[in-house]
Parts: C-alpha cells; structure tokens; sequence
C-alpha cells in the first residue's frame, strides 16, 4: 500500500490537476495561501511549500500586490526535480500525449550492470518512448528499469499514463542524480522529434533510488528550441 501524500504535496497536486484539466489556464489567478490553508485546512507553512514549489517547478508566477498567477511560455524543467513531462506540457495549455515506441525486457549491458550493481545479463525492463505537447514531440524517453524494484513496470500503459508519475507511486524517490549535457541527435532521434540532425539538443540523463538499489536509468532527450531547463539557488 502506498504512503499517503504530504499535505503540500496534496496541496501542489490539486494545483496541478486543475491546471491540466484547464480549469486554470495560462494567467489565471491561483489561490492564495490564506484560501489554501482554509480550504485544506493545512498550516500556512504547508501551503507556502506548495505554492513555492510550483513557482520553482515553472508552474506558477507570483507578482509583488497582486497575486500568483498560473506561468505561460515553452515548456520549462527544474533542472534538480523529477516532474511529470505530462506535467510540464499541460502547465503551458497543452494536450501531453505520448508514443510508446518499446516496452519489454532487456539484458545488462557491462554499463547498465555496473549501474544498476547486477550482473552482466541481468534482466531489465526497457521503454521508448516519444512525448508530445499538442501532437509535437518534446521529450525523446529511452529508460531501463530494475524489475526488482517495481514488478509491475510492463503491466503500465504508457501511452496514458507517464512513467515518472508511475515510478513516483510505485517506487518511492530516496535520490536522483542528473547529468545535462548538448548534443546532436542521431539520424534515427532527429526523426522520431520531428527535427534535423543538426538541430541541438538537451539530453538528460537521470538515475534514481528508491531505497538503498537503483530502479531507474533515463536518457532524456529535448529539441532545444522546445525545452528550456531552469534552476534556482537560495541561500537561507
């Protein structure tokens, strides 16, 4: 049985769903934490967290005496978050949809055993996937995942469902490291994104832990002109 969510975290997805579902679009006021502590009946602090994050996330923007506001623009990522692609894509107004282009079972490479700490030949799962915003492809997903830690990974169907917001549930985050890198994608990647060979690229590569083992290995793959990343540093 899963853990019950953190109340600001209840609080986000609430947010997050009504932006989705297009009951908040782009510039749209966004409760404040005084409607949010009332209606969730959460502490002021829980309900700062939640709007806070999602302004760090790109979700929402706030503007000194006048409110927080649902954010427009490209699709943005938090250079240090694990967020739903989904997510992302619907905050700006769009349909996310998806290809499921492979999901099956793979064998270790040296590499992926050396990752994943298992035996060359070990049995992994493995999916391709390409994401769009309003049927253009933004995200170019090629992921390798420890049955171990989630079983039930090739019973999921991707095409309505993302695989990060699957192994939020499924294998609860303990760490993830991230690797950003520019690149050009091969013949074959530029194909499946709709873009040339010589277009730039964002690849991500994210690995997670859930417990003390490795559950997931991800190449993360975005046309430039389609994605931007953002981070932020605070020093309290």
């Amino acid at each position: 049985m899963s853990a019950p969510l953190p109340r600001y975290q209840a609080v986000k997805n609430h947010i997050m769903d009504q932006i989705a579902a297009g009951q908040l679009s782009a510039g749209d006021r966004v409760p404040s934490e005084n409607e949010l502590t009332r209606t969730f009946e959460v502490s002021r602090m829980t309900a700062n967290r939640a709007l806070r994050e999602l302004m760090g996330e790109g979700f929402i923007v706030r503007h000194a005496g006048l409110g927080t506001f649902v954010a427009e623009g490209r699709v943005r990522g938090e250079a240090i978050a694990v967020t739903s692609i989904a997510r992302e894509v619907e905050a700006r107004g769009e349909t996310w949809s998806a290809s499921v282009l492979a999901a099956g079972e793979m064998r270790a490479s040296a590499k992926l055993a050396e990752a994943f700490k298992l035996d060359v030949g070990a049995p992994l799962f493995h999916v391709t996937i390409v994401h769009s915003g309003d049927g253009v492809p933004i995200e170019l997903e090629d992921r390798a995942v420890n049955p171990e830690a989630v079983p039930e990974m090739l019973s999921q169907d991707f095409n309505h469902v993302t695989t990060t917001d699957y192994l939020l549930k499924a294998a609860p985050l303990l760490r993830a490291d991230h690797s950003v890198k520019a690149v050009l994608p091969t013949v074959a990647e530029a194909k499946l994104l709709g873009i040339s060979a010589q277009e730039p690229c964002l690849a991500i590569e994210r690995k997670s832990w859930t417990g003390d083992r490795v559950a997931s290995i991800a190449r993360l793959l975005y046309p430039g002109h389609r994605y931007e990343l953002k981070t932020r540093f605070e020093n309290k």
